[in-house]
């Protein structure tokens, strides 16, 4: 067989809050979106960022991200892409595609929550909102 790879890397904001549920066989499936931007020079020469969204689905995720996937978060997501068909109520053919996640990695601190006499603690793989991506 030919080699294949299904691989893709997101670097992005949560554009709501994470929602999970769990499967009759009580595996937790948590869903949630994220927003990456491309910024290019239009016609005219001015700067125009356009926003995709991506749809991602995380399987068993432990409590800390479950908590943490909150709207506005700064994540890394490495997954798979996928695309699945259904019917809706009203007899249409429908298609969606998604990200099943393989790998995430919070970008900036999980809470809010130390108090102003302790210092801050940098996590690894952290990325500051002021710090230039090189992308």
């Amino acid at each position: 067989m030919a080699f294949s790879l299904n691989k893709i890397m997101l670097i992005g904001r949560l554009g709501r809050d994470a929602e999970t549920r769990f499967t009759t066989n009580n595996v937790s499936v948590t869903n949630y979106s994220i927003a990456t931007d491309y910024r290019y020079k239009g016609k005219n020469g001015d700067w125009v960022n356009e926003t995709t969204w991506h749809n991602i689905v995380s399987f068993n995720l432990s409590d800390y991200f479950k908590e943490n996937l909150k709207k506005g978060k700064k994540f890394y997501v490495e997954g798979r892409l996928t695309k699945r068909d259904y019917t809706d109520k009203d007899g249409n053919k429908r298609f969606n595609t998604e990200v099943i996640s393989e790998r995430l990695i919070p970008l900036e601190p999980a809470t809010e929550s130390a108090s102003s006499d302790e210092e801050e603690s940098v996590q690894p793989g952290a990325v500051s909102e002021n710090d230039d991506l090189p992308f």
